[in-house]
């Protein structure tokens, strides 16, 4: 446990932030999840329109240092890659 006054307050903080992270990451692992599943139901319409909303989640995430930037463009990609061969 932290002891001094600044120390516990960085201890909230990193509690804080730590929370405000892992809801920011789940909800864009819970986007791209979708675009994936679109795709294997064969819904490339709706996967091509999920695919936007991921990808503007992603470029949010990158832009706050959630994710690395490259992994946000890697992903991207993939999504992109997996709609076009699915015929989209």
């Amino acid at each position: 446990m932290p002891n001094s006054i600044s120390a516990k307050k960085s201890h909230r903080q990193n509690l804080k932030r730590r929370a405000r992270n892992r809801g920011q990451r789940s909800a864009l692992r819970t986007a791209v999840k979708k675009v994936r599943e679109a795709v294997a139901n064969g819904e490339t319409e709706q996967a091509a329109s999920l695919l936007t909303a991921a990808t503007k989640q992603l470029d949010k995430a990158a832009a706050k240092n959630l994710i690395h930037a490259n992994k946000a463009a890697r992903t991207k990609s993939r999504l992109a890659k997996l709609i076009n061969n699915a015929g989209g």
